[in-house]
């Protein structure tokens, strides 16, 4: 097996796959990365098992079609310090891989392509296409929900369920959940999986927010997405997501309207002087003002108060303040709204759009925090 590339078409590759690739490896081969050369085409992969990574491109030139594996790393790093512009040789012989670039010349270890692990193929059920775009929309949206490490392992991951006319993603750590949903222009049969967390990180890592299209594909155990620089596939988490509709706030009959930086400024700064396991703020709502307050067991407090648009019974209620922030951070609107009921209920953080020249409540994306006694 042998090629020649430059140094450029072989790094961008290289560098996608690279977050597939297994650091802690347990087996020797899954530190490594797959090189296989198939009509006049260089295919890269990259697995830990869980996800699997694939890249491509065109070879020219003569070359000995044939495949190998290689550190993954050492190859990359390698292929980053060489000079920008210059042609690389690779060619496989007795077991040694050997990379010469000007003059520079690498010999690297090598395990046979036979015992390299790869995701089985799986028969899809449910295939749509999507601009990226709207896909990274839909991760990132809810992915910092997502619970880590969780015993209710089906918690450790995003769901994603088509039907009907929409796509829907939703994440939950139990003390909180996002849910973001977009419309589809095909009505999509009923599907519901569970992507793993590294699998959610690697696809929000690997799309633009482009309006090139990716194409989907889920299974039963597997999901495959396609652009025209990768193919990734991760296996699915074997569980039942849990009801979530169950959680949405349903008999809220108090709302309040504030800007988000001006209320998001109020919570990091009343953060900084809460106690450090609990990250609790408790907010005062009164006729037009919310009092946000903390205190720590140094017995230091800070107090913020903030101009919102409010009529109504006085609630006070407590919160993580970081579940707070990092809604605020996943909503883009410059205003966002507040639906609540009583001092132990959910809250419904909802971002504002315009239609027909109104505002109104956008409920593409709604987070709900759980209240905390304080």
């Amino acid at each position: 097996m042998n090629f020649t590339i430059s140094r450029e078409d072989f790094l961008q590759p290289l560098q996608l796959i690279s977050g597939a690739v297994e650091r802690k490896h347990t087996l020797p081969i899954l530190g490594n990365v797959l090189l296989r050369v198939e009509s006049s085409m260089l295919w890269m992969t990259g697995t830990d098992l869980e996800v699997e990574l694939m890249s491509s491109v065109a070879l020219s030139g003569e070359v000995t079609e044939g495949s190998i594996t290689v550190p993954a790393k050492k190859l990359l790093d390698i292929v980053r310090g060489l000079q920008e512009g210059v042609e690389i040789r690779f060619d496989v012989s007795e077991n040694k891989a050997v990379l010469k670039a000007h003059r520079s010349k690498y010999t690297l270890s090598t395990l046979s392509a036979a015992d390299y692990p790869n995701l089985e193929d799986f028969d899809d059920e449910v295939e749509f296409e999507i601009s990226q775009s709207q896909l990274k929309r839909l991760i990132d949206a809810v992915q910092f929900s997502m619970a880590q490490q969780d015993v209710r392992y089906y918690l450790n991951g995003m769901n994603l369920q088509t039907g009907d006319n929409e796509i829907r993603t939703v994440a939950t750590d139990g003390h909180r959940l996002a849910m973001s949903v977009i419309e589809y222009d095909v009505t999509l049969p009923q599907k519901q999986v569970i992507i793993p967390r590294k699998g959610v990180l690697e696809i929000s890592r690997l799309i633009e927010d482009t309006n090139a299209k990716v194409k989907v594909q889920l299974g039963n155990n597997h999901i495959r997405i396609f652009s025209q620089s990768f193919i990734f596939t991760s296996k699915l988490v074997d569980g039942r997501f849990p009801d979530y509709n169950r959680v949405l706030p349903k008999d809220t009959d108090k709302t309040i309207s504030v800007d988000r930086l001006a209320i998001k400024g109020a919570f990091s700064r009343a953060a900084i002087l809460t106690n450090d396991k609990f990250k609790g703020v408790r907010l005062n709502i009164q006729d037009d003002v919310l009092i946000v307050t903390a205190n720590n067991p140094e017995q230091e407090e800070a107090e913020e108060n903030i101009e919102i648009a409010y009529k109504g019974d006085e609630l006070e209620i407590g919160f993580n303040v970081l579940y707070l922030i990092d809604s605020l951070n996943a909503i883009e609107s410059d205003q966002v709204i507040f639906k609540l009921s009583d001092s132990n209920a959910s809250a419904l953080v909802l971002g504002v759009t315009v239609k027909n020249d109104e505002p109104v409540e956008d409920d593409s994306a709604q987070y709900v925090v759980m209240p905390m006694r304080l």
